[in-house]
Order: structure tokens, then C-alpha cells, then sequence
């Protein structure tokens, strides 16, 4: 009998995904404004982000072995509404002073949260799901990302300039904790464990189990999380840093143009993710060879169109075309990609594995950005150095890359 996608379980985890983005990514994009406003320093706010991030990358594998040893659903329950009070207390505390300290403290404290929060909700799509559905389950959760990452800036800016900040921060409150009442409703599978040895001898045992299956057991699975965040780590540098450089400060475009290819940018993520969902019957792994290698492909017109004689919105275009197709075979890549490591990863061992795959690409992003960042303020006349050579590069990466995905393919007929 063919299992249907949007169960009970599923569809309550996605209304508290819903919920949950847009309360978190309108808050941080009206908490960016707010910063800008109040020290006149882009800088700051990014120092801010810069730290809230540690947490994340530093507690990833700790959030994957809770999610292999506590009740999902009690933890996610849990973490949203600790989410919720934190952005309450925030929202009272911010009143009395001292505004930037008590917006870093709180994007690290989400942060903490977020850690232990996202390999969760990435461990409940394969218990929730299973066959094709767990394919199409990701790509449900990536559209829903991707139009909330279109939708929250407009929320943002429309309340934070009708409103101001506190307002947002309630709003805030109310979407975590409607979050966690969805989640209540989750109904999961759950054996307690029997055990009796101290906190640090079990993050020993379990991170000393999960290396042995990525290394011994199921190498492949380590192949892949390390492609995906080569990947991640050239979509950070060109997209997110050099998009927004070329257009801005090379070609002299103004924010609506910027604004207008982000959003582009945006809704090409939300089809690569339609499109996985569409055809997941239909994809093969050796696929992601020919999608890594269309992603090069695609850098090398960018630095062509800065050297032949075209005017600024000729290069604009070429570079939203471009980057448009990029950002449409990685939402395919890391789609496909994650759906495979959890189809591959045992039950036990999905919350560390997930955590995995967060470190991996948050650790690659920013190393991409800083990289990349040096890269065209160094060649900021010859910006062609680095796109040209950059897709080159990125083609071999995905050349070479065949047989392993060929071969990681044929195991698992």
C-alpha cells in the first residue's frame, strides 16, 4: 500500500516548521535593521551573527546524539518553547538599556537552541517517511525554507517600520510557541535506553560509534557530506559574497536590482526542490556528477561577461540567468543528497549523522565567504580570475566525482 507524504505526523512537523521560520527569520531580519539603525555599522550586526554562529557549528554533534537518545518530539517541544521565552524575556529586558548586548546574547542563545533543534527535525523526516516519500518529505521542508527566506524580509520591514522592535519580538513569541503546541500533536516512536554511565562517557561512546560507521561501515556517506560542503562552501563564496559584490560594487547597480536577482534567486531554489519532488522516482545518485558539473559550468559565462565590451545590465542579466541556474541544481544537490545519507544511515545513529551534515556546511560557509571575500577585493578589476577559474575548478571537482557516485549508486542495488 502506498504510503501517503503528508501524514499526521509529517504534516504537523511542517505547520511547526512554517511557523517557527517565520517567527525566527523576521525577527533577525527586523533585529539587522534595528542594529543599523542604532549603530550605523553593517559591520556590527555581522560581528554579531559571526559569533552567534559558534554555538551552532561547536554543538551540532552534541544536538545529534540528544536526538538519538531523547524523545524527538519532547525535544523539539521543548527547545521552541525555550525559544519562545528567551525572545520574550529579550523583548522585556531590551526596554531597560543596554539594546546591542541583549540582541547578541539572544542570537547566541537561539543559536544554542538551534543546534540542538535542527539535527532533530532532520532525524524525524526518515522516522516519519519512508521509500519515496523521504525524498519528497526534504523537498517539502527546503520549499518551505526557501519561501520563508522570500517571505520574512517583506514581514520584517513591514512590521519593524509600522511597529518598531518590540512588537516583532512578541510576534516572534507567539510563532515559537504555536510551534511547539503544533508539535505536541507529533506522535513518535520512542524506546527509552537503559543508561547508567556518566554524560561524558556516553558523548564518547556515541561520537566514537558514529565515526566508525561513517569511516568503517558506510564510507560513502562521508564522501558525500564532505562534496556537500564543497559545494556549500562555493555557493557561499560566489553567490552569497560575490552576487551581491558584482552587482553592487562592480557593476554600480542599485539595491532594487539586487533585491529583485535575490528574489529570483530565491524562487529558482523553491522549483530545484519542486523539482526533486516531482521526479524522485525518476532520480538516479550519478546524477549529482552531472549537477556539480553544471554548476561550474555556469560560473564561467559570469567572467566571460567581464571581458567582452557589454554594458552593466547585459553582465547583470547574464549573471542572474547564471546564478539563478546555480542556486537551482544545489537546492537539487543537497536535496538529493540528504535524503540518500538518511535512507543509508540506521535509525540509531540518524540525529549524530544529521548533525554531521549541519557542521559540514556550516563550517563550509563562512570559509567560503572569508575566501572569497579576500578573492575579489584582491581581483576587484579582474573579477573574471575568479569566477573562470573558479567554475573550472568546480567542473574537475564534479568530473572526478563520477565513478564515486556511480559506485555509491551500485551498492545499494
Amino acid at each position: 500500500m502506498k504510503q501517503k507524504l503528508f501524514t499526521r505526523n509529517f504534516t504537523f512537523l511542517i505547520l511547526g516548521q512554517v511557523s517557527s521560520l517565520i517567527g525566527n527569520l523576521t525577527l533577525k531580519f527586523a533585529l539587522s535593521m534595528y542594529v543599523l539603525e542604532q549603530t550605523g555599522s553593517a559591520s556590527v550586526f555581522a560581528g554579531i551573527l559571526a559569533v552567534a554562529m559558534l554555538p551552532t557549528i561547536l554543538l551540532s554533534p552534541l544536538g545529534g546524539i540528544l536526538a538519538d537518545r531523547a524523545n524527538r518530539r519532547n525535544i523539539m517541544v521543548a527547545l521552541d518553547t525555550l525559544s519562545g521565552l528567551s525572545v520574550l524575556i529579550a523583548g522585556f529586558v531590551i526596554s531597560f538599556g543596554h539594546d546591542i548586548l541583549v540582541i547578541g546574547v539572544l542570537l547566541v542563545t537561539l543559536s544554542v537552541l538551534g543546534a540542538f533543534e535542527s539535527p532533530t527535525v532532520q532525524a524525524c523526516v526518515p522516522q516519519m517517511l519512508s521509500g519515496d516519500n523521504i525524498l519528497k518529505g526534504n523537498a517539502v521542508v527546503n520549499q518551505v525554507a526557501a519561501i520563508a527566506s522570500l517571505v520574512t524580509p517583506f514581514l520584517g520591514s513591514m512590521f519593524y517600520g509600522a511597529f518598531g522592535i518590540r512588537p516583532v519580538f512578541y510576534g516572534a513569541v507567539a510563532c515559537f510557541f504555536l510551534t511547539a503546541l503544533l508539535e505536541c500533536f507529533i506522535r513518535l516512536d520512542y524506546q527509552k535506553l537503559e543508561e547508567k554511565a556518566s554524560i561524558g562517557v556516553i558523548v564518547k561512546e556515541d561520537f566514537s560509534v558514529s565515526m566508525h560507521f561513517l569511516c568503517r561501515e558506510q564510507p560513502g556517506i562521508l564522501k558525500l557530506l564532505l562534496l556537500a560542503a564543497v559545494v556549500s562552501l562555493f555557493v557561499a563564496g560566489t553567490a552569497v559574497v560575490g552576487f551581491p559584490y558584482l552587482a553592487r560594487t562592480v557593476l554600480g547597480l542599485s539595491a532594487g536590482h539586487y533585491g529583485a536577482a535575490e528574489s529570483a534567486m530565491g524562487v529558482a531554489a523553491i522549483l530545484g526542490s519542486l523539482c526533486v519532488a516531482l521526479l524522485a522516482k525518476k532520480l538516479r545518485l550519478r546524477y549529482l556528477a552531472i549537477v556539480f558539473v553544471a554548476f561550474g559550468i555556469c560560473l564561467i559565462p559570469c567572467g566571460i561577461a567581464f571581458l567582452l565590451p557589454l554594458s552593466a545590465f547585459s553582465r547583470y542579466m547574464i549573471l542572474l540567468v547564471m546564478f539563478c541556474a546555480c542556486q537551482f541544481g544545489c537546492s537539487i544537490f543537497s536535496t538529493f543528497a540528504v535524503s540518500v545519507i538518511q535512507e543509508r544511515t540506521p535509525e540509531r545513529l540518524m540525529g549524530k549523522v544529521m548533525s554531521y551534515v549541519f557542521t559540514l556546511s556550516m563550517c563550509a560557509q563562512p570559509l567560503g565567504q572569508l575566501v572569497y571575500g579576500a578573492l575579489f577585493d584582491l581581483f576587484s578589476d579582474r573579477v573574471y580570475w575568479v569566477l573562470i577559474p573558479s567554475g573550472v575548478l568546480v567542473c574537475m571537482i564534479g568530473a572526478a566525482s563520477t565513478g564515486f557516485f556511480v559506485g555509491f549508486e551500485k551498492e545499494s542495488e
